[in-house]
């Protein structure tokens, strides 16, 4: 039996590959759905998802005020997700990093399991174009998050991934505070206090085609302080 899926992709200025990116999806095999969350972005990427909502009935958005975080924006789109009755909820960036390619391969595991994440740090996983600096940071983010949490997954960090809506919906919402990046730590460590099962896959995680990285300083040192103030809840 399929799983009917959502795909779940927040936006702040995505204008150069959301049309690109929405085709991509709606041409995967299966009926896929496409949630957009855009937070207010400046260049358009919000109303040109609008025109796709009236001509393609499996594309929704939701439109915030303002840019106001990752994780809040998952959030929003997985509580929508739940009210449409969907079976699971991939969440993707909308940059290309992740390949749309993978979703079939994400779908069917999550028939046997609560959380599926596309790993690059797995056999026949990887990242293409980033530099010694970039993968240095995201290495390290994933030694500190397993060493400190006692994880067994490799990638911790990683923003591909597909929930069921059973996980979701054991997941109080309101006690998951991480706001960026680090909402993926945050809810990989609540699936798993759930009692829920997780797997990885492995991809290749290619750096996006247009635009720039949205990983600022400030973001990593909010992502460490995530994972002290999850250690202390073990």
């Amino acid at each position: 039996m399929s799983l009917k899926a959502v795909v779940v992709v927040p936006t702040y200025n995505e204008i150069q590959n959301i049309d690109a990116l929405l085709e991509a999806l709606l041409g995967l095999p299966g009926e896929i759905h496409v949630l957009v969350v855009d937070d207010g972005s400046p260049d358009g990427t919000g109303a040109r998802v609008d025109e796709w909502v009236r001509k393609e009935p499996r594309v929704g958005v939701i439109h915030r005020p303002r840019k106001m975080g990752l994780g809040t924006a998952y959030i929003t789109g997985f509580t929508r997700a739940l009210a449409e009755g969907f079976d699971a909820v991939i969440e993707m960036d909308a940059d290309f990093s992740h390949k749309p390619s993978y979703v079939p391969d994400l779908l069917s595991k999550a028939k046997d399991y609560d959380l599926v994440i596309g790993s690059r740090y797995i056999p026949g996983g990887g990242t293409s174009g980033w530099g010694l600096h970039r993968r240095l940071l995201s290495e390290g983010a994933n030694i500190f998050a397993r060493g400190m949490l006692g994880l067994k997954v490799r990638d911790c960090t990683a923003g591909f991934r597909c929930y069921t809506a059973a996980a979701l919906r054991r997941i109080d919402f309101s006690s998951v505070l991480a706001e960026g990046y680090s909402f993926q730590v945050e809810m990989l460590v609540r699936v798993l206090k759930s009692g829920g099962r997780v797997a990885e896959i492995p991809i290749i995680f290619e750096e996006r085609r247009h635009g720039k990285s949205k990983i600022s300083r400030a973001e990593v040192f909010r992502a460490i302080g995530t994972v002290l103030r999850l250690s202390r809840e073990r």
